[in-house]
């Protein structure tokens, strides 16, 4: 496991706040996004698969202020202000986990979760999927530990431990198996 380091992240960069159809409506510093029940704002989640329709996972930072040490899908972020939905997911695989790829966009949605009475997510999240067999090199301040996983074996996993993984992550996987099978096979 190749590791980086690299602040990626910061408290005061302003995330874009957004309505229920994801227009623009404002901007806040990422720590106020995510204080109570959350602003709306943007979001992306990226899942890469290797060449054995494995998924790329990742361990949470013990730096994030939420769900740290929780199983979450390959790369997930905002984009920042004056970013679009796509430049900011290819900016962050590249600042978390050290590679790029050609990424699809399979859909958006609009999710709410609150982590303990530490603060929540409430995100306009689009969701990405590529393929890479490239060199990960995972930045420790964003990821504690990686590993690429059989689909099969992680649902088990999931079944079993639930509360080892994000909550989008688990809302996020169980569409792209539901609905978009197509996509994964044809990587």
């Amino acid at each position: 496991m190749i590791m980086q380091k690299n602040n990626t992240s910061f408290a005061e960069e302003l995330l874009i706040l957004v309505d229920a159809r994801d227009n623009i409506i404002g901007y806040e510093n990422r720590g106020k996004c995510h204080e109570g029940e959350g602003l709306l704002h943007r979001a992306f989640s990226i899942f890469i698969f290797n060449d054995e329709k494995q998924l790329l996972v990742q361990k949470r930072s013990t730096e994030k202020v939420l769900w740290a040490l929780h199983w979450s899908n390959s790369v997930c972020s905002h984009p920042r202000k004056g970013e679009g939905y796509e430049e900011a997911a290819v900016r962050r695989l590249n600042e978390e986990i050290g590679f790029e790829t050609s990424l699809q966009l399979l859909f958006k949605f609009q999710y709410q979760a609150r982590f303990g009475n530490i603060g929540s997510e409430n995100e306009m999240c689009c969701v990405y999927i590529g393929k890479s067999d490239g060199i990960v090199r995972a930045n420790p301040s964003e990821v504690a530990e990686w590993k690429y996983i059989d689909i099969e074996k992680l649902n088990k996993d999931i079944l079993a431990r639930p509360h080892l993984y994000t909550p989008w992550f688990k809302i996020e996987l169980e569409r792209i198996q539901r609905h978009h099978r197509i996509d994964i096979e044809n990587l």
